[in-house]
């Protein structure tokens, strides 16, 4: 959108969505495509893009989720697949629908199928694709706020489920029907970290609202497994913490431990199975924002802050900083780790962080 100085009326502008891929060693790009053009369908947070959504990637093809713009799947050459319309995805504050947010959802892929949670003001629903087609096989209509989550898929003993967080309806499905398996009520009421699965517990944290909570469900769990008043675990819950979810960024298991960073950089350490908080340390002073999620390598955990701080701290039961790194902008997305190397996304470039090549 742009401003008309003259009327002060608020004009729509032309938008092109694009695809872009860059050479991992030397960042040269080595395709480039527009997916669409045109006025975005709904309006955007002023910390969010209209290309908010990760690509998922597998060995055959990459694919890009512009939300109300639909979905575009590419081999690795650039070729264009197939495109998807999934209608108006219209994300916002539910008790302020007409703050519209843009979409944040990133798609999954996963043996062949494409996962999409799109959680939205009207239509909530979770979907899985052919990956090689497009061709949709089959849709679980959700009864939840809008939110921002990815889903996961977790694979266990009794087989793979989708795993969606939510405020009204967090969930696990089943990944060959979309029949649901287990959920629960309760939480933050803007849900956005995606659910992370491990030591046959799945995690579940979210924000905003009167409850901040930290659940950790049993990858065995059917049926209703909400908690009821006071109780802090049930058949299907092993543990939960009330007050200390995070609201932006994803929560990271490493080796047996759980971290939790807080939009203000409170980092809460947990033991995974038990729940047993070992240490809280704020990273920075308490007045920086957190958005992207950490990640881990090498016995060390990165966190980087909106301002572009990169915060390395060793993993253990102890608090421990390493190091503070300046990417010198603004950062908001998560970066990635491969081969040695850190790739982060800053407001205005692509950067890759490593050792000697």
């Amino acid at each position: 959108m742009r401003v008309d100085r003259r009327t002060a009326l608020v004009l729509p502008t032309l938008h092109q969505f694009k695809v872009y891929c860059l050479d991992r060693k030397s960042g040269a790009v080595r395709f480039e495509r527009t997916a669409t053009r045109g006025v975005p369908k709904v309006k955007r947070h002023p910390k969010s893009t209209h290309a908010s959504s990760t690509m998922a990637a597998d060995d055959k093809r990459l694919v890009a989720m512009f939300g109300s713009e639909g979905l575009y799947a590419y081999d690795h050459a650039g070729t264009l697949l197939w495109k998807k319309d999934l209608g108006l995805l219209d994300s916002g504050f539910f008790q302020a629908p007409e703050a519209q947010w843009a979409f944040g959802s990133l798609p999954v892929l996963y043996d062949g199928k494409l996962i999409v949670q799109a959680d939205v003001q009207k239509g909530s629903f979770l979907a899985a694709f052919d990956a090689a087609s497009g061709r949709e096989l089959w849709r679980a209509t959700r009864s939840d706020v809008p939110g921002w989550s990815t889903p996961t898929v977790h694979a266990s003993g009794r087989g793979a489920q989708v795993v969606a967080n939510g405020f009204k309806h967090i969930g696990g499905y089943d990944l060959a029907t979309g029949r649901e398996i287990w959920r629960m009520t309760g939480g933050g009421d803007i849900p956005v970290p995606t659910p992370v699965a491990s030591q046959g517990l799945i995690f579940i944290t979210n924000a905003h609202g009167s409850a901040a909570p930290i659940y950790a469900i049993r990858e065995t769990a059917v049926g209703d497994v909400s908690l009821k008043a006071g109780a802090s675990s049930n058949d299907g819950v092993a543990w939960s913490q009330d007050r200390d979810g995070g609201y932006l960024q994803t929560p990271l298991v490493y080796g047996d431990l759980l971290y939790v960073c807080r939009s203000n950089g409170a980092l809460g350490v947990y033991e995974a199975k038990a729940g047993r908080r070992l240490y809280q340390q704020w990273l920075g002073e308490g007045a920086t924002g957190f958005t992207a999620s950490p990640v881990a390598a090498d016995g060390k955990i990165y966190f980087t802050s909106e301002e572009g701080d990169v915060y390395v701290v060793t993993a253990g039961p102890e608090f421990a900083l390493l190091a503070t790194n300046k990417l010198g902008e603004v950062t908001l997305a998560t970066p990635a780790i491969v081969d040695g190397v850190i790739f982060f996304r800053t407001r205005d470039h692509v950067m890759a962080v490593g050792g000697a090549r």
